[in-house]
């Protein structure tokens, strides 16, 4: 059997990026066993970073080496605390001293805290990972990564077609050899019915929208 060449790269959904994980050994956009891995990251759901004038955690600079944050007003971190997360992740959690923020203009763009004596909280993941996951977070908003990743929505057509259409998730046969024919057979199969469709005249059917989301863009 012929050797197939190995892919350069690979569009996966967000279940499949773990940029954050210990567990990787690469983080979104780079190599992975020689194949790039090319997928959209968790995006970050604090108010802080979905307000326009909100702070969120990529505007403060952190000092790894010395361990502490500088905000975007210039106050410096009070206590470095490495921690646990709720999903038994490393993290680190990084407070700000009550004097500065109390007396800070920006106040209300960094903390929602009503406390007498407010402070920001913020928490990161160790250098490494929290470099990688901010570097993906900001490639993900070129025009050359939307682009790139236009390419998935063709990938889920064709593994929906596959599963829904030809059972692709279950093998007929028993060896790798034969199963990998039914594959072929599977994706020349899917090429004549598409073939069919477009002699047909039948034109691509758009993305299906749920009716939660049809409900929303019409509010």
């Amino acid at each position: 059997m012929k050797t197939l060449s190995r892919p350069t790269c690979r569009l996966v959904n967000i279940s499949w990026i773990q940029a954050i994980s210990p567990h990787r050994s690469s983080s979104p956009g780079e190599p992975q066993f020689g194949i790039e891995v090319i997928g959209p990251t968790r995006p970050d759901v604090k108010w802080q970073a979905n307000t326009e004038h909100g702070i969120d955690v990529s505007q403060f600079r952190i000092d790894w080496e010395h361990k502490h944050a500088t905000c975007p007003e210039g106050h410096t971190s009070s206590s470095w605390t490495p921690a646990i997360d709720n999903r038994n992740n490393e993290v680190i959690k990084i407070r700000f001293s009550t004097t500065d923020c109390r007396s800070c203009p920006r106040l209300t763009s960094c903390t929602s805290s009503h406390s007498p004596t407010p402070r920001r909280l913020i928490t990161v993941r160790p250098h490494e990972q929290h470099e990688a996951l901010q570097a993906a977070r900001r490639r993900e908003q070129s025009p050359a990564f939307a682009r790139q990743y236009a390419r998935r929505a063709g990938i889920e057509a064709t593994i929906s077609q596959g599963v829904r259409a030809f059972d692709m998730r279950r093998s007929r046969y028993i060896g790798l050899h034969k199963t990998h024919l039914q594959h072929v057979s599977i994706a020349a199969a899917i090429n004549i019915v598409r073939m069919v469709a477009w002699l047909g005249g039948d034109l691509p059917a758009p993305t299906r929208v749920s009716a939660f989301q049809r409900l929303y863009l019409a509010a």
